[in-house]
């Protein structure tokens, strides 16, 4: 290990637990405004394959010296630590697949059917930025491995939550423009099409997102399938968070500032006191 001192907020982010928390506490958050009370097992699952992707993601960009940041440089340098977590990970994860339904499992091999796709996509030369808009992506996947656990149990919520699940895949893929906006402060002459015209105007798409948001919100409201009112409400705090973060980008570090865009998605934690 280098002599570098990190702090816990660096860490959380440089040790790709970020994505990993965000992911178990949606996929929990959204179950439990839906009424539905899921085990530690489908959420420790969750944990562990978010883990294990964006982990292995990094090392891999770090391999192909792909827009490297500093948790690029951080997996490369710790690799030979990050190879046997990996793969511990993923014999726990293993282990912990039979307990999870039969339908969400059937899910998510549709989902890591695709998902492996993707992957092959972005870390090959059959791909490139301009035409794989990896943002949009990130919100679609997440999205969908977050509903799974509450829509396999419910099939009725599919309908009431398609709403709620694609304003949720919009904050996840605005949370990718921030980030890839304050990390390319200049030109983007790489990026794709959407990104390049989303990251030229983030005030107005956070905007276009809150009134969205409002509009779920008013409408779930009044509604009798349980508490999902509480998910539009959640993905609003969080979109109004990163407009702040965003106004004072300057005053955080890089590694600090990616750190808080996650942690503003951990605002369903305020919300808890609100929801049964």
């Amino acid at each position: 290990m280098s002599g570098v001192r990190y702090s816990p907020l660096a860490l959380w982010h440089l040790l790709s637990l970020d994505a990993p928390t965000v992911a178990a506490l949606w996929t929990w958050f959204i179950a439990r405004s839906c009424g539905i009370s899921l085990p530690f097992t489908a959420i420790a699952a969750m944990f562990l394959a978010v883990w294990i992707l964006y982990a292995a993601d990094r090392l891999l960009d770090a391999q192909h010296h792909l827009d490297l940041e500093a948790r690029h440089h951080f997996h490369h340098r710790h690799r030979r630590v990050f190879h046997p977590l990996i793969i511990l990970a993923a014999l726990v994860l293993a282990a912990l697949t039979p307990e999870l339904l039969p339908h969400a499992l059937r899910l998510y091999a549709l989902l890591g059917a695709l998902l492996c796709g993707w992957f092959l996509l972005i870390h090959t030369r059959l791909a490139n930025e301009r035409r794989l808009p990896k943002e949009l992506a990130v919100g679609l996947f997440f999205t969908a491995a977050t509903f799974i656990p509450t829509v396999a149990r419910r099939a009725d919520l599919r309908l009431p939550l398609l709403a709620p699940a694609l304003l949720f895949g919009v904050v996840c893929a605005l949370n990718c423009m921030f980030l890839y906006a304050w990390e390319h402060p200049g030109p983007r002459p790489t990026a794709n099409l959407t990104t390049h015209l989303i990251t030229q105007h983030l005030a107005l798409a956070a905007t276009v997102t809150l009134f969205a948001a409002a509009l779920c919100l008013s409408f779930l409201r009044f509604r009798t399938v349980a508490y999902n009112w509480a998910i539009p409400a959640a993905c609003a705090g969080s979109v109004v968070i990163l407009l702040i973060l965003h106004r004072e980008r300057d005053r955080l570090s890089p590694v600090h500032l990616r750190s808080a865009a996650d942690l503003a998605l951990l605002f369903p934690l305020l919300l808890v006191p609100f929801v049964r």
